[in-house]
């Protein structure tokens, strides 16, 4: 499952990220309300956990800035805002769920769980492709043109990720927060050791290259 986490406390975020990666999910991080805007346009997520209170734009106008839109992704609205008109506001601009800060991982989790059933999102995947490149994500093996492709577990990871987001561009920054500890120096050059060595295992013997790097942007996996 793809989850969108939007929270602008550090510290609260980084328990969500690293619970919800313990759980095997896939878990994007944006700290302010108008990079969110642009996450929720530019991805598809099963379920967006939001903080009501956020620099630049409110999490209720994300809400509804979505709702107009038509964009239904389930959505966890997080505040420490607990009255009951707070949240009420809340779910009248189109809040699926209110989790009152501060909050047990646990629950948060049940919470999202319950979301993903209620609104019928598959919690699962079970395969992935692009051209002959396939994944299995129950047997965790991958192949192109028939032949097996033995990768770290790291390298699973991102290439899951690459999957997930075929066609588009994904800038260094996301590969962070979503493959690896979202505190990790962005300058480090472990993304791009990581993606030459995951570029020789999926390209060098195959034909067309599917692991593209775009100057200055980041990095495409496309036919």
């Amino acid at each position: 499952m793809h989850v969108l986490v939007v929270e602008d406390d550090a510290r609260v975020a980084g328990h969500i990220v690293k619970g919800l990666k313990a759980e095997g999910w896939l878990v994007d991080h944006v700290a302010d309300g108008r990079e969110a805007l642009y996450r929720v346009a530019a991805e598809s997520y099963d379920v967006i956990i939001l903080d009501r209170m956020l620099p630049h734009v409110d999490g209720l106008k994300i809400l509804q800035t979505m709702r107009a839109t038509g964009d239904g992704t389930p959505v966890l609205i997080l505040s420490a805002l607990g009255d009951v008109d707070n949240r009420v506001k809340g779910l009248r601009a189109g809040g699926d769920d209110y989790l009152t800060k501060p909050f047990a991982f646990s629950e948060l989790l049940a919470r999202v769980e319950a979301l993903s059933r209620r609104k019928g999102v598959v919690q699962e995947t079970t395969e992935l492709g692009l051209a002959d490149l396939h994944m299995n994500l129950l047997t965790r093996t991958v192949t192109r043109g028939g032949k097996t492709i033995d990768l770290t577990v790291r390298e699973f990871a991102l290439l899951e990720y690459l999957l997930r987001s075929a066609g588009r561009v994904v800038s260094r920054s996301m590969l962070l927060e979503a493959v690896w500890d979202y505190n990790f120096d962005p300058q480090t050059n472990i993304i791009d050791q990581h993606v030459s060595r995951l570029r020789q295992k999926i390209d060098k013997d195959f034909s067309p290259p599917l692991l593209q790097t775009i100057r200055g942007a980041g990095y495409s996996l496309r036919a």
